[in-house]
């Protein structure tokens, strides 16, 4: 899996955050900041998770 973050059309809801804390954080305006682009396969559920959280559709991912 490989995630894409796009910081343009992100609203700095935090969902990505709560979802999954190990994979995403948020940089100083609020915006989506990932911790990594590959996420172990433990942390992808949670991924899956944020993606359909994200109220902006900011994050998207596809496997590899």
């Amino acid at each position: 899996m490989h995630i894409t973050a796009d910081r343009d059309q992100c609203v700095g809801a935090g969902q990505c955050v709560l979802a999954a804390p190990a994979v995403f954080d948020q940089d100083d305006d609020g915006l989506v900041a990932p911790l990594t682009v590959d996420p172990a396969e433990g942390d992808q559920p949670a991924v899956r998770q944020a993606v359909n959280l994200c109220p902006s559709l900011a994050i998207r991912t596809d496997k590899e």
